[in-house]
């Protein structure tokens, strides 16, 4: 029997709720102070893991303080900078086409809408939204590789595209819920709901999860 919106509703609140009480600390792990330092930190995470992240924007960070800084070296040597982040090539390119337009269109500042944010080259719906959600207070869900794999063996959505993958789940949680339900679904994933392998014998949401036992 197909589950009705409102049953899928009511099974992703008790879902939430347990969550929650499980990762009572989740939170962003990038370690950032401002939304050009997190657009930065975001782009550099694609592949890459988040300790890895704040281990290089930690000296990234203090030698490159304001956007212009980025311009000012060769590409090569911010190239190296990154490098151990992976795919540094083009992470560097991405990071200075989107501070040139940062620069040229909204006078040096972070934007702070969806559209605005999505006309900077390297910026798609998952950096919009981490910036959006911890730097302009508008809730976003973010679907990385954790989100989507979890929200697909939780019976949430049917899709493998991460754009209607964030549909589905607007739809189906609270909206002040959306920041938070991102960063218990990476922890989640990280430690129980790995890619390798489903640990459902050590999963709290097992009972609620329609894949559970079942994941080869």
């Amino acid at each position: 029997m197909r589950e009705s919106l409102n049953d899928k509703k009511s099974r992703m609140n008790k879902i939430l709720s347990i969550l929650s009480k499980e990762y009572p600390f989740a939170q962003i792990q990038l370690e950032y102070e401002n939304p050009f330092e997190l657009m930065v930190s975001t782009i550099l995470s694609a592949q890459c893991t988040d300790a890895r992240v704040n281990i290089v924007t930690e000296k990234l960070f203090k030698k490159y303080r304001k956007p212009k800084d980025y311009l000012k070296v060769p590409i090569e040597e911010l190239e190296k900078d990154i490098y151990s982040t992976g795919y540094y090539k083009a992470k560097a390119r991405h990071i200075r086409a989107a501070t040139k337009v940062i620069l040229e269109n909204f006078k040096g500042e972070v934007p702070g809408t969806m559209d605005e944010l999505l006309s900077l080259p390297g910026v798609g719906r998952k950096t919009a939204n981490v910036i959006l959600g911890h730097c302009f207070d508008t809730p976003g869900i973010v679907v990385d590789t954790h989100v989507g794999r979890i929200a697909n063996r939780l019976g949430m959505t049917m899709s493998i595209n991460a754009e209607k993958i964030e549909y589905d789940l607007m739809e189906l949680i609270p909206k002040k819920h959306w920041v938070i339900f991102t960063h218990y679904l990476i922890n989640h994933g990280r430690k129980v709901c790995t890619s390798r392998k489903a640990k459902c014998e050590q999963c709290i949401v097992s009972e609620l999860c329609p894949s559970a036992f079942k994941i080869k």
